[in-house]
């Protein structure tokens, strides 16, 4: 790992670490020098990264938690504090899919789950993070510790997506905390941003898509099709171009850019039955 890295000194958390988008940015972040703590409800998978991590010479802590519990949210970020150091970054990137079926067949505890996780779980970690971090500050007469928080939505945040209600709506609301805490925060310095991540390859995409052909009734390999055709580029983003948007905008590079829901989509528009 790079310990002369831009994130040298640095802490940052990351939720739902230990896969995808989240393992790739963890890397990322370690890779640059920051030391890790990875939030993850799989006790299992987050310490097979923090071995991946420390193996590289880098440091990590793996930690378990539910970002919608909040008594779990405000223990493994005491405990990534105590043990790392204030945070630095806070990547709210911990989310479920969801349900795939017509609103009028959801089930309540579905769209609940859904909210909790996606929406309630970010609001949680932003603001104990926000909490502690002002709190110091003000104690210690010096800037908060806590410089940048980065929320990861999703294109579906944007647009109509029919049979994903739960999902979209927590998307489009975690884009509306995110200009909300870019507000506050921007008060004490902080910068606040999210990012609207298209079709990711991977496991999570296939399981949404096959999803999707069951509740329409249509062949999978009709369903994938219809994801890359609504994609300008034609092709499927990486959790790698998500993580490296991540960087940025946590890096000094970004030191004026805030309040914003940046798009990583290979062109997606829309979304249609």
């Amino acid at each position: 790992m790079n310990t002369a890295g831009q994130f040298a000194n640095q802490v940052v958390l990351v939720t739902g670490a230990s896969r995808g988008i989240g393992r790739t940015t963890a890397l990322a972040f370690a890779a640059q020098g920051a030391a890790v703590a990875l939030v993850s409800t799989a006790a299992d998978r987050a310490k097979r990264v923090a071995e991946e991590i420390s193996a590289a010479g880098g440091r990590a802590l793996p930690l378990v938690g539910d970002v919608a519990v909040e008594a779990d949210v405000r223990r493994f970020i005491a405990q990534a504090e105590s043990t790392l150091g204030p945070l630095n970054v806070l990547v709210n990137n911990a989310g479920v899919t969801g349900p795939t079926a017509p609103v009028t067949e959801m089930p309540l505890a579905d769209w609940d789950r859904t909210i909790a996780v996606n929406l309630t779980g970010p609001f949680l970690c932003a603001r104990e993070a926000l909490r502690l971090a002002l709190a110091r500050a003000k104690s210690s007469g010096s800037p908060p510790a806590l410089r940048s928080i980065v929320n990861i939505s999703s294109i579906a945040g944007k647009i109509s997506y029919p049979y994903r209600t739960p999902y979209a709506s927590s998307k489009w609301g975690l884009i509306g905390l995110t200009l909300t805490l870019a507000e506050e925060a921007g008060r004490a310095g902080i910068r606040v941003n999210c990012i609207c991540p298209g079709p990711v390859q991977g496991k999570m995409l296939d399981s949404v898509m096959a999803a999707r052909a069951q509740a329409m009734g249509r062949p999978l390999e009709e369903v994938r099709k219809q994801f890359l055709g609504l994609t300008m580029l034609k092709r499927l983003v990486k959790n790698e171009d998500v993580a490296a948007l991540v960087l940025f905008l946590a890096s000094d590079a970004a030191a004026n850019i805030t309040g914003q829901a940046i798009d990583v989509t290979g062109g997606m528009a829309q979304m249609r039955e």
